[in-house]
C-alpha cells in the first residue's frame, strides 16, 4: 500500500512528465529505483496509470507513464488528502513554536533577573 505523499508526488511528476525514466523519479525523489519500480507497479495494478512502451532517442526501450481517468481523479483525491495532512502538521507546528517561544522568554527573563 502505498501512503498518500508518495501517491502525491508520483502522480504529480508523472502527469507533467510523462516519459520520465524510473531512474529519474528516484533521482527526482531521492528514492531508491526498487521502491519506485514497486510504486509505480502498484499505481498501474490499481489503473491508476498506464505504462506505453516507446524507443528513446538512443533506440533503448522506455516507457510513458500516463495517467488514467481513474488515475486523474485519485490524483485530485489525493491531493486533498495530502493537503490536510499537511495543513494539520503545519498547524501543530505553530503550536510547537509558539509553547517553545514562551518557554524560551520565561528563561531569558529568569536569567535578566540574576
Amino acid at each position: 500500500m502505498l501512503d498518500d505523499g508518495l501517491s502525491y508526488q508520483l502522480l504529480r511528476l508523472l502527469s507533467s512528465r510523462p516519459a520520465i525514466s524510473q531512474r529519474a523519479i528516484a533521482t527526482s525523489l531521492g528514492l531508491s529505483l526498487g521502491k519506485i519500480n514497486y510504486a509505480l507497479k502498484a499505481l498501474i495494478e490499481k489503473g491508476f496509470i498506464k505504462a506505453e512502451e516507446f524507443c528513446n532517442s538512443k533506440n533503448k526501450k522506455a516507457y510513458s507513464y500516463i495517467l488514467t481517468p481513474k488515475g486523474l481523479e485519485e490524483k485530485a483525491n489525493v491531493t486533498i488528502r495530502y493537503f490536510k495532512k499537511k495543513m494539520k502538521e503545519y498547524e501543530n507546528l505553530q503550536q510547537e513554536i509558539e509553547e517553545l517561544k514562551k518557554e524560551v522568554e520565561k528563561i531569558s527573563e529568569g536569567r535578566s533577573n540574576k
